[in-house]
């Protein structure tokens, strides 16, 4: 029975009257009572007494009306949460990620996210590590995606996925033609690195002294960008996550090696204010958590995001990094 008929029945009930009824629910009164009679006989009882005026319910009718207030009372309240929720849905997704997070992979989780959700839309951004804190702490940003994600009182810091760390090299180098190498064979090797600031520049120093290995500095950077444009006019090797160097390895400008009975990973996290995210934030999360990186030589790194706006450095801001130098080879024991 359509809920339409057993509103039209409650209001026969409340206000005693088919012809009341009949106006509140902009209908003929010949029709509201036909719709009630078919009520009765679909039930085969009696719930209305139409032998008095103002009518009355039969103790059966009277039931039946107290369940059928209830159950239009439960389907709008429900209605009305479906509606909050849709709207709560709605609006855009603020994201702050680290340069080295691929456009591509990020590319594919917004067609996927603004499917799914098609009031809502996300608004990537990418920016120095520190500054994906600062976005996300003063509440500009809903989630940030960093690698080492740090602890703090007011960030929740959640598991993404962790990268495959490869030797970068020019394919010009000696060691380009290798199907994998030694982290031993590192040794001595002119190195491109992260500023010793930066937590993975850490990681890396511990990873190479783990291993004996001491490489020679010869130029420091504060993103991946930049350290891939040193190694591929031959300044160096450097460990990068093999993510960030698809779109070079097909353009032939880099050479992406293995590391040789070993693995080293650079992990990934995702970021947010310990308050209680948006529903749609909260989705664009889970929508991260739940899909796997796209497989090896997909998708260009640099191909635009649809169904959301990204911005990015341009040419000469990622050429000269945060500090706007590179700075000098030095000889280091890490």
């Amino acid at each position: 029975m359509q809920l339409e008929a057993l509103q039209v029945f409650c209001d026969v009930a409340r206000l005693r009257s088919f012809s009341q009824a009949a106006a509140a629910n902009a209908r003929t009164q010949s029709a509201v009572s036909q719709l009630v009679s078919q009520l009765e006989e679909r039930m085969a009882v009696q719930l209305v007494d139409r032998s008095t005026r103002p009518l009355q319910l039969t103790p059966l009718g009277q039931r039946y009306y107290e369940g059928c207030k209830t159950l239009l009372e439960q389907y709008a309240e429900l209605e009305a949460s479906i509606k909050n929720a849709r709207v709560e849905a709605a609006g855009t997704v603020q994201v702050a990620a680290i340069y080295s997070v691929g456009l591509s992979d990020m590319g594919q989780y917004v067609q996927r996210f603004t499917a799914e959700q098609p009031g809502a839309s996300v608004h990537i951004e990418y920016h120095h590590p520190d500054r994906v804190y600062e976005r996300v702490l003063d509440g500009t940003a809903d989630l940030g995606l960093v690698s080492y994600p740090r602890k703090s009182p007011k960030l929740t810091a959640v598991p993404w996925k962790e990268e495959e760390m490869v030797l970068a090299c020019s394919p010009k180098h000696p060691l380009a033609h290798r199907l994998a190498v030694p982290v031993g064979e590192l040794g001595g090797q002119k190195y491109v690195h992260f500023e010793r600031r930066l937590t993975v520049r850490r990681a890396v120093d511990r990873f190479l002294r783990s291993h004996g290995v001491a490489v020679e500095v010869a130029l420091e950077f504060d993103n991946v960008e930049n350290i891939k444009q040193a190694v591929a006019i031959g300044a160096g090797v450097a460990l990068l996550p093999e993510p960030t160097l698809r779109r070079e390895v097909r353009a032939r400008t880099l050479t992406a090696i293995p590391l040789y009975g070993v693995r080293f990973t650079r992990p990934l996290g995702i970021i947010h204010r310990r308050a209680r995210l948006s529903a749609a934030a909260r989705r664009f999360m889970e929508l991260l958590q739940e899909h796997e990186a796209p497989e090896h030589g997909r998708a260009d790194s640099a191909a635009p995001l649809a169904g959301g706006n990204v911005h990015t450095p341009n040419h000469k801001e990622a050429a000269r990094g945060r500090n706007g130098t590179p700075r000098s080879a030095r000889r280091t024991g890490s």
